[in-house]
């Protein structure tokens, strides 16, 4: 496979070059705001500020492939979004659940055979968060934790964030920009929302 060739999957793209997709690069500065606020948030925990770089990570992966529009930026950008997810995923059940460290890492290859599964089934590579982000809502209603409200918010704004996604190509006659931009602006926030959610409760006091 050649990484470094061109990759037109957007409808603002029309050539290539660096400054092809203006909105899509300049609405990536969303992810860099939420990076900023998720670690002035964290006020030193080690959670809420390898959290922010992580969403810097996302940041710059994703400036760099609207940049360059070739393969290898496409998959440095899918890649950091996938470490964030696996990251949250692991830590869920040890911040929101008590479990144990060493088990609650466990919730990351669970989530990996998760996505393979629903990817063979044509469920994509987004859709497994998106399943997830309802789980975590579900499990923390049932256990009467207040924060399953950021994460049925954060599902729902996903959920939006997703339909923009698929609707971009389709959109493209009516919108030259396309709706990817919504993309950036919405994740950025779902971001900031989950990380914000663990932040507040690992320093929330343990129940007696």
């Amino acid at each position: 496979m050649d990484w470094t060739a061109y990759v037109d999957g957007y409808c603002e793209r029309i050539a290539p070059g660096l400054w092809g997709e203006p909105l899509n690069d300049l609405t990536n500065l969303a992810f860099l705001v939420a990076a900023a606020a998720v670690w002035w948030r964290a006020h030193g925990a080690r959670t809420g500020r390898t959290l922010a770089v992580l969403v810097g990570l996302v940041f710059l992966a994703s400036t760099v492939f609207h940049l360059t529009a070739t393969r290898w930026g496409g998959a440095a950008d899918s890649g950091f979004i996938l470490v964030f997810v696996l990251y949250y995923a692991a830590m869920f059940p040890h911040v929101f659940l008590r479990v144990r460290l060493k088990l609650s890492w466990l919730a990351a290859p669970a989530f990996v055979v998760l996505t393979v599964a629903m990817a063979a089934l044509g469920g994509g590579l987004y859709l497994p968060a998106l399943v997830g982000l309802v789980v975590f809502a579900g499990v923390l209603l049932y256990a009467r934790d207040p924060y399953w409200t950021h994460f049925a918010i954060a599902g729902a704004l996903f959920a939006l964030s997703l339909a923009f996604r698929s609707i971009d190509g389709v959109a493209c006659g009516d919108f030259p920009t396309g709706t990817h931009f919504l993309w950036h602006l919405l994740n950025a926030l779902v971001l900031y929302v989950v990380s914000k959610a663990m932040i507040s409760k690992e320093k929330a006091p343990s129940p007696t």
